[in-house]
């Protein structure tokens, strides 16, 4: 069978096209003796129906409760054997199964990988066994008010939009489901033009290649799912009374650009400016000045088509609302001011401390080029991301600030013993 081989220029990075559509993507580091391993494949929770919601993450379980030829506890131990790690997780646009050891142990590691991925069981009474561990798990993630939080957030957010759905299911799906519906679900997502194999360390490329071959080759080609709808954002204000809870736990946001749009970094360091790290203003004006919450920070969370840039606090009843108006002050001044260029200077640095420690492990560079694939289908040097860094302005991230952070946009959920408390889009202005 035919297959392509791509050589790029950028770091030492290879790819090879299998003839059924999987792409196997190396990244050589010689001056280490691990290797991970990645199988990535391209559908995530938001291309669920509301009926299947959580099946993503539940065939993610399954995979792990044995195959035609392991047992679950064989799985298990044969990559404990070698001391290697094995592990699995789904996020709302991609599931990822990946391995970390010694170089010597690439071909078992991949073969106890390509295993439960290629070679599930479904057997009907792990499905009911691994219903109640994630009922377990869904309880105590809603057990964890900043999870929560986030969820009511999201849900209202990218409301009717399988993006605002959480990840893991809610009680009555995951009880519903059967083995018809994760044998089916799994035959349409599980396809080579999904398939990413993605692999970094000291490894050859055309030995990577050749494992890839023996153990997916075989897989009959089949055309790629149709594209994503894109979603519509709604700045929605949800106050969640919960009792129990201490603290008020706020979610605070605003539609923010996709993953490959070219103003992405302008995004990552207006991020960083405003809640991403000690030195951030949110950091140091609500905690450190104010005294006003211990947990306080932004996060950018940026999807192939759309994107969200929200703010998380933890607080009392009394000072929620200065801890709101705080963060509207923020907004207020990142839109009205430019940041002076000693702040700018440090986010950038800050930023790209953050990315180079990052690829310093073998998993980090290998999940690193699974992500560039699947988003941007080519690769950046490293040179060309400090690059795009350093060439992001204040007048950049005052226009991004003009652009999203605006009353009409803004969402906001509360959750906490509100006694009587109340907020509306009155008292958004920025």
């Amino acid at each position: 069978m035919l297959t392509s081989t791509t050589t790029t220029a950028v770091r030492d990075i290879e790819l090879t096209s299998l003839a059924n559509g999987v792409r196997v993507i190396t990244e050589v580091m010689p001056h280490v003796r691990s290797v991970s391993v990645g199988i990535w494949v391209g559908i995530g929770s938001r291309r669920e129906t509301a009926e299947q919601n959580g099946i993503t993450h539940f065939i993610e379980h399954m995979l792990f409760k044995g195959t035609t030829s392991r047992s679950a506890e064989e799985i298990a131990r044969s990559v404990d054997s070698i001391g290697g790690n094995l592990d699995a997780f789904t996020a709302k646009e991609m599931v990822c199964y990946n391995t970390k050891v010694l170089d010597e142990h690439l071909g078992q590691g991949f073969d106890v990988l390509s295993d439960l991925v290629l070679h599930p069981m479904f057997r009907p009474e792990d499905i009911t066994k691994e219903k109640g561990v994630i009922l377990e798990e869904l309880k105590m993630e809603e057990d964890s008010p900043d999870y929560l939080v986030h969820e009511i957030f999201s849900s209202n957010f990218w409301k009717d939009h399988p993006l605002g759905k959480p990840i893991l299911g809610t009680r009555d799906t995951i009880k519903r489901f059967d083995r018809e519906a994760v044998e089916s679900y799994y035959r349409d997502a599980y396809i080579p033009s999904n398939t990413v194999i993605t692999a970094a360390g000291h490894l050859a490329h055309s030995g990577m290649v050749e494992l890839a071959r023996r153990y997916f080759e075989s897989l009959p080609p089949r055309p790629a799912p149709a594209a994503d709808q894109p979603p519509s954002t709604h700045a929605r204000i949800a106050l969640r009374h919960k009792k129990a809870l201490e603290q008020v736990h706020m979610c605070l946001g605003v539609p923010s650009y996709p993953l490959p749009h070219e103003e992405r970094f302008g995004c990552y360091i207006l991020n960083t400016v405003l809640g991403g790290g000690m030195s951030s203003r949110l950091f140091q004006n609500i905690r450190e000045r104010q005294g006003l919450a211990y947990a306080v920070f932004s996060e950018l969370n940026p999807y192939r088509d759309t994107g969200c840039l929200s703010i998380y606090a933890g607080t009392s009843l009394e000072s929620a609302r200065k801890v709101v108006e705080s963060i509207l002050k923020e907004f207020r001044q990142l839109k009205q001011e430019l940041v002076p260029d000693e702040e700018l200077r440090r986010a950038k640095d800050h930023l790209k401390g953050s990315l180079m420690l990052g690829l310093e492990s073998t998993s980090s560079r290998m999940s690193n080029l699974a992500r560039q694939e699947m988003y941007f289908g080519r690769f950046f040097s490293l040179d060309e991301v400090v690059e795009s860094i350093e060439a992001v302005t204040r007048e950049q991230l005052q226009r991004i600030a003009q652009r999203f952070f605006d009353q009409k946009q803004i969402a906001l959920t509360v959750l906490g013993n509100l006694d009587g408390f109340r907020i509306g889009r009155e008292d958004l202005v920025c």
